[in-house]
């Protein structure tokens, strides 16, 4: 996968340097509320999601966020590629990172990617109800919110209700 710049960010495909800063930011609170990673989260599933899901995985498109400038580490985006033109998008940011708008911009990239490159029609956004974070993210990504689905993701065991929402090929900001 290429590397995509995204004005002061640039995403670039996860390499097994990676998997402890992955391991580290799983650790995080506010992450491990609404994100669906085993607890206790250990090395090894940081191993299996960099070496096994971001790195040889054909159905997912994964990206590292860094600093263009820096190439601190800053987020993770990826795509969850259906082969039927669609895809979901799904990403978390570093604690350190939050509140500076990487999140947005990095998700625009991604998105502006999977239909230039990837040749994708829909991309597909859901989050559980009450992830405000991941909300405004979408919103200001250009993702229209389409509605509330019932029960319709499973956290912790439990199902749970998602907003879903959607941005369809020449609709990114």
């Amino acid at each position: 996968m290429d590397r995509i710049p995204a004005g002061w960010l640039v995403l670039r495909p996860f390499t097994s340097a990676d998997v402890e800063w992955v391991y580290d930011v799983s650790q995080d609170p506010a992450l491990r509320q609404f994100v669906q990673v085993p607890s206790p989260y250990l090395m090894e599933h940081a191993r299996y999601f960099v070496e096994e899901l971001a790195i040889a995985s054909e159905a997912r498109a994964e990206f590292v966020v860094e600093d263009a400038a820096t190439g601190e580490r800053l987020a993770r985006v990826g795509l969850g590629l259906r082969g039927d033109g669609t895809a979901e998008v799904g990403y978390w940011t570093a604690p350190a990172a939050r509140g500076r708008g990487v999140a947005p911009a990095a998700v625009r990239a991604l998105c502006r990617w999977g239909f230039d490159v990837r040749g994708l029609e829909l991309i597909e956004w859901r989050a559980e109800v009450g992830n405000f974070a991941s909300r405004r993210v979408a919103e200001k990504a250009g993702f229209v919110l389409e509605g509330q689905l019932r029960k319709r993701l499973v956290h912790r065991g439990q199902r749970v209700d998602a907003w879903i929402g959607s941005l369809v090929r020449g609709e990114v900001p």
